[in-house]
């Protein structure tokens, strides 16, 4: 994945709370996060997280793909050479690209765009949805329309879901959640009923959300930044088969596997690794909209 060093980077729809303490601790109503959902199966994630001995990003690391930072680190990545400096920046480089896809292309089909910020954190914070911690993963709220990110969660992904990793693995879980606020503004989050199940709506939410990741996929180096340049100048097939990868890491199936030894269909709420890779290379493929309908989809 390479980065354009002469970009204009955005920062005002980024809002970096790490080590400010974040607030609100505890556990979300319920144990789920309402509608938005997240990228894996929540439960099954925190169960992982306690087996492995606590939350992700409390160690840090020198991989600068997993390491953590300071409260307002990327306030600072205005250009794309700032990446050289800040490895954090390229979290600033997805948020930029997929919101500056999606802010084009709905006007592009008479629907009106609402940006919506992306929220990094780590340990917990307060949010329209409840308050919620680390071991949920990254997640998208509805009412607040942000997209929670605690970059600890990536070290997780690798080390506890046996994830390749890599930077597009990461763009892939920035772009799944960018796809609930997507479907928030068709309102389509409120058609979910049924949160468990093989065919629940929770399940055809999730894969639509990974379908429209698939779309970004297939525009991403199209997209141009402040500047008209574009923000992402290539994507390589290692690119798109960590992001496959990490699809399939967070299948119902996969995490199930590994957090109770067998598979229970009834419990989804995700879709498996199969359904995930194959709905989000259905988006990458075609880039169009209108072939992520999991809604009538008789067969996910």
């Amino acid at each position: 994945m390479k980065f354009n060093p002469d970009a204009d980077l955005d920062t005002s729809g980024v809002e970096d709370t790490r080590g400010s303490g974040g607030g609100g601790g505890g556990r979300l109503p319920g144990g789920t996060i309402p509608i938005g959902g997240g990228i894996g199966g929540i439960i099954l994630l925190v169960v992982i997280l306690l087996l492995n001995g606590g939350l992700p990003g409390g160690t840090g690391s020198d991989d600068p793909a997993v390491r953590n930072t300071a409260a307002g680190n990327l306030d600072s990545c205005k250009k794309g050479t700032d990446l050289q400096s800040n490895a954090d920046c390229r979290f600033v480089f997805y948020q930029n690209s997929i919101q500056g896809f999606w802010a084009a292309e709905l006007p592009r089909r008479g629907k009106k765009y609402t940006p919506a910020a992306m929220r990094v954190f780590d340990g917990s914070v307060s949010t329209g949805c409840g308050p919620a911690t680390s071991a949920v993963g990254p997640f998208y709220c509805p009412p607040d329309k942000r997209v929670y990110l605690d970059i600890g969660f990536f070290k997780t992904l690798q080390t506890d879901l046996g994830a390749r990793g890599g930077e597009f693995a990461e763009a892939y879980v920035v772009a799944h959640e960018y796809g609930h606020h997507i479907q928030n503004l068709y309102g389509i989050l409120g058609r979910i009923k049924t949160r468990n199940g093989p065919t629940s709506d929770s399940v055809r939410s999730e894969l639509q959300a990974d379908c429209l990741a698939g779309i970004w996929t297939n525009h991403a180096t199209t997209v141009p930044g402040r500047n008209g340049q574009p923000l992402i100048t290539e994507l390589s097939e290692d690119d798109i088969a960590r992001g496959l990868d990490a699809a399939a890491a967070v299948g119902d199936d996969r995490i199930q596997e590994k957090t109770q030894g067998q598979v229970t269909p009834e419990s989804f709420s995700h879709g498996t690794a199969e359904q995930r890779m194959r709905w989000f290379t259905r988006g990458m493929d075609s880039g169009d909209m209108t072939k992520c309908d999991t809604w009538s989809a008789s067969t996910l």
